[in-house]
C-alpha cells in the first residue's frame, strides 16, 4: 500500500541512519548474537553496493560486557558501568569489523559524548569525518562513548536512540531506521490481541505518547518512548523514521526493497543545519524567562527577542552561549544565541531598547536574541 512513499524515501534521502538496539544483537544471556550481526552487516553491505550513505548507530557495549562477566542485570553505579562498557567495546567494534571484512567492508569507529555534538565546530567535524568516510567507502559505526563519560551515561543522550536522531541531524534529508524488539507502534499495548499496527504516522500528535506501553530490560535503556521522542525529534527538522522488528531477519530487506514495514514516521518540517544544532544538538548553558507578550512575539510573529520582554534569567552562560526560552508556565519554547552574559541579562531585563546604552555603555544590541539566532521548540 505504501510501497510508492517508501521507494520515494529512500532515493531521497541523502543518508540512512540504523540503529540497532542491545537487545536485537543480544542473546538472552547477554553475549553478542553473532548469527544476527552477520545478518545485519550483510543487509548493510548489500545497500551501500547501491551507493547509498549508510551509518549504523549500534548499542551493545554494556550488554556485551555483562555477557563475557556473566551479569544478570546492567549495573548502576558509573565505575562499574564504565569498566563493563570498556570491556564488551572492543569486543563489539571487533565482531562488527571480522564480519564486514567478510563482505570486503571496512569500519570505523566513532565514540560520542553530548559535548561532541554540543560544540559547532565539533559537530561540523564529526559530519565531515563521516561524509569522508563514505567517500571512501568505509562504514561509520557509532556508539556513546560510556567509558570516559560520567554523567552522560545517565543524562547525556539518555539512550541510543537520541543519539541516533542527532546523528542523522547532521545530514538534510536523513533515513533513520530504529530497529528494536516489537513490530513497531500499536495503538494500544501490543499484548492486546485487539491491538493494531499504526502503518504510518503522517502528523505528530501528544496523543502518540499514550499508546506506548514499555518493557524493563536488564541489558537496555531505550524504550518505544525513547523512539517517539527520536522520530518527533529528526521529522521536526527534516528527516523521515522507521520503527520496525530488528529480530526479524527480512526487516531490513524489506525496508530496502521499498516494502512496508513497521511504522514510518512522515517528515513534518524542514530546518537549515544551523537551525537542527540550536534547536537539538547544542546543551544550553542557561535560562531566559519570558512574560506573555515576548512568547507571542517570537512564537507566532517571528521577532526577536527585546529586553523588555525578559522577566529573568538564571545558569551560568556568556555573551555567544546557547540558552533555552521559558514561557511563564516553565516550558521551553525555544533556544538561541544569546548577544548578552548572565549578568547583564539580568541589568537590562524590562528595560526599553533606549535605555540599553545608559546600562550597558558601548557593544549595545538592540536584540538579547535576534530571531536568525533562535529556534523554537515543539
Amino acid at each position: 500500500m505504501f510501497s510508492l512513499l517508501y521507494d520515494e524515501i529512500l532515493k531521497t534521502s541523502d543518508v540512512i541512519v540504523v540503529k540497532v538496539g542491545t537487545n536485537v544483537i543480544s542473546c538472552p544471556n547477554g553475549l553478542l548474537n553473532e548469527p544476527r550481526i552477520v545478518q545485519l552487516c550483510h543487509d548493510l553491505c548489500a545497500m551501500m553496493e547501491k551507493q547509498q550513505r549508510i551509518v549504523l548507530v549500534t548499542s551493545g557495549a554494556v550488554g556485551a560486557g555483562m555477557g563475557q562477566l556473566g551479569l544478570a542485570e546492567r549495573p548502576t553505579e558509573i565505575a562499574y558501568l564504565q569498566a563493563v562498557a570498556a570491556l564488551g567495546q572492543g569486543q563489539l567494534i571487533e565482531t562488527y569489523s571480522q564480519t564486514l571484512r567478510s563482505y570486503g567492508v571496512k569500519c570505523a569507529q566513532i565514540l560520542l559524548t553530548a559535548n561532541d555534538l554540543s560544540h559547532r565546530e565539533s559537530y561540523l567535524n564529526i559530519r565531515n569525518t563521516i561524509l569522508t568516510l563514505h567517500d571512501w567507502g568505509i562504514l561509520p559505526i557509532i556508539n556513546e562513548n560510556d567509558t570516559v563519560s560520567v554523567s552522560e551515561l545517565h543524562t547525556t543522550f539518555g539512550d541510543n536512540d537520541r543519539l541516533a536522531a542527532l546523528v542523522a541531524n547532521l545530514f538534510d534529508h536523513p533515513l533513520l531506521i530504529l530497529l528494536t524488539d516489537v513490530d513497531g507502534l500499536f495503538d494500544r499495548d501490543p499484548k492486546d490481541h485487539d491491538a493494531t499496527l499504526i502503518p504510518v504516522v503522517t502528523r505528530w500528535s501528544p496523543d502518540l505518547m499514550k499508546m506506548v506501553a514499555e518493557k524493563s530490560s536488564g541489558r537496555s535503556k531505550g524504550g518505544m518512548s525513547s523512539k517517539l521522542k527520536a522520530a518527533k525529534m529528526l521529522t521536526a527538522s527534516g528527516g523521515n523514521v522507521i520503527v520496525a522488528n530488528g529480530d526479524r531477519e527480512e526487516t531490513l530487506r524489506r525496508i530496502f526493497s521499498a516494502r512496508e514495514t513497521g511504522t514510518l514516521f512522515l517528515m513534518q518540517d524542514y530546518l537549515t543545519a544551523r537551525k537542527r544544532w540550536l534547536g537539538f544538538a547544542v546543551r544550553t548553558k542557561g535560562r531566559l524567562m519570558l512574560d506573555d507578550g515576548a512568547v507571542n512575539a517570537i512564537v507566532t510573529k517571528g521577532k526577536s527577542l527585546l529586553p523588555v520582554g525578559v522577566t529573568g534569567a538564571d545558569g551560568n552562560f556568556d555573551r555567544g552561549e546557547i540558552v533555552s526560552l521559558i514561557d511563564s508556565h516553565n516550558r521551553e519554547v525555544g533556544r538561541g544565541l544569546t548577544n548578552y552574559g548572565l549578568q547583564d541579562v539580568l541589568r537590562i531585563c524590562g528595560r526599553k531598547t533606549s535605555e540599553l546604552h545608559a546600562i550597558i555603555g558601548q557593544n549595545v544590541h538592540t536584540e538579547v536574541i535576534h530571531r536568525d539566532n533562535m529556534q523554537l521548540v515543539d
